[in-house]
């Protein structure tokens, strides 16, 4: 019985140059379903696939090819027949040995249709500016002259800045003070900045040259000025009673951030990973962090059944990644999980996905799904070859 195609040949499918190069129809690859558009062998009572609106029309028969299809070759670092890809593979663009250059700066080389790709990665604020691709992200996108994208100019009164965690643009916001020495950001709120109060780089006495000191507090900036009585980090004056200072502690489950910010239920106050008193956790889900005082903790919650960095317990990450896969959290369980078009044959998650399911002919597809070694069928995209034998006729006998 054979598997035939209506009208026209597959894409992959090549013209049979040598007749014995061809197998048995039938032979497709152990365990493969026959390729899109075949017909399956019980489709029919007898077998033969027929097309009643178009009588007039022939089969295809196809058999095991040992060709590569358009795009695919085999270059002098091939393992399996046909396992380069001209139109996709870095280390062979367009080419044998025709190598993309490597990624880094902000720089990201693919193969896309036989040709060296360049892309920029946005959170770099670096561009392609020259156009050429062999010198990467050459421009840096943090300059008066070239401000988030090639180009863009900014006035020097308004310079290029990051205003505040990658909002990069000309000039600070209207309520922020261009300072260039600041250490960190340089667009400050002076209404309120304790070391550029007022102005840039007027940096307040904490003890307001010898005012009287409270628990907790000190003297800072507020409205532009100096000398306002302000809480410590984490403490407050809830009580509104200046002699007793910054009386109390904003890490508390009533008092949580601020006076009277109580948690709900079940949770408890924290600091998440920008250090701000926030309630945790969710239901169902653990706090994980690390606590200086039993009062102060720093970390974040997370799902332990489903979270890598944190799978079943917390501290317990899972391990397997590497280049064919990487590990994944599965109801607390960590599990080994490939990426398309490798697997792990062997069941040892210390050698990772060491199957190449989309080229071994011998695991084409899946794990033990074996092409026709005999007639040296090659696997591509995960699918042992075929190509055209004869044309036959709708009932099945040659032309």
């Amino acid at each position: 019985m054979r598997f035939r195609i209506l009208g026209a040949t597959l894409a992959l499918a090549l013209v049979c140059a040598v007749a014995s190069s061809c197998s048995s129809p039938e032979s497709l690859g152990a365990g493969l379903e026959p390729p899109l558009g075949f017909v399956s062998a019980d489709a029919s009572t007898d077998g033969d696939a027929t097309d009643t609106n178009e009588a007039g029309r022939t089969l295809t028969s196809y058999c095991p090819s040992n060709q590569c299809p358009k795009g695919r070759t085999n270059c002098p670092t091939s393992r399996f027949p046909c396992d380069v890809d001209l139109l996709t593979d870095t280390n062979n663009c367009g080419a044998c040995g025709v190598v993309c250059p490597s990624n880094g700066n902000g720089a990201t080389y693919d193969c896309v249709n036989g040709k060296c790709a360049l892309t920029c990665q946005t959170s770099s604020y670096v561009g392609d500016c020259d156009g050429i691709v062999d010198n990467g992200c050459e421009t840096s996108l943090l300059t008066n002259d070239n401000c988030v994208t090639c180009g863009r100019k900014c006035d020097p009164a308004k310079p290029c800045v990051d205003r505040a965690f990658n909002d990069v643009d000309c000039g600070c916001h209207d309520d922020q003070t261009y300072c260039p020495d600041a250490p960190y950001l340089k667009c400050i709120d002076t209404r309120a900045d304790d070391t550029n109060c007022g102005a840039c780089g007027n940096v307040c006495d904490p003890t307001a040259g010898g005012a009287p000191s409270y628990p907790n507090a000190y003297y800072g900036c507020e409205k532009s000025a100096c000398g306002a009585l302000k809480c410590v980090p984490y403490t407050g004056d809830c009580d509104n009673a200046v002699t007793n200072g910054c009386e109390t502690s904003l890490l508390t489950k009533t008092n949580c951030g601020g006076c009277g910010l109580a948690c709900p239920s079940g949770q408890e106050c924290r600091l998440n990973e920008f250090q701000q008193p926030t309630c945790m956790c969710p239901e169902g889900e653990t706090f994980c962090g690390t606590c200086i005082t039993p009062e102060l903790c720093i970390g974040r919650c997370y799902d332990l059944t489903s979270e890598k960095s944190a799978c079943g317990a917390c501290g317990n990450p899972c391990t397997f990644d590497g280049n064919h896969g990487a590990g994944a959290c599965v109801y607390g369980v960590c599990k080994l999980r490939c990426y398309q078009g490798w697997a792990d044959c062997n069941g040892n998650s210390g050698d990772n996905c060491e199957v190449n399911i989309d080229a071994d002919p011998e695991n084409c597809g899946g794990c033990g799904i074996v092409c026709d070694a005999v007639a040296g069928q090659a696997c591509v995209g995960g699918r042992c070859v075929v190509e055209p034998c004869d044309e036959v006729d709708a009932g099945g006998g040659p032309r």
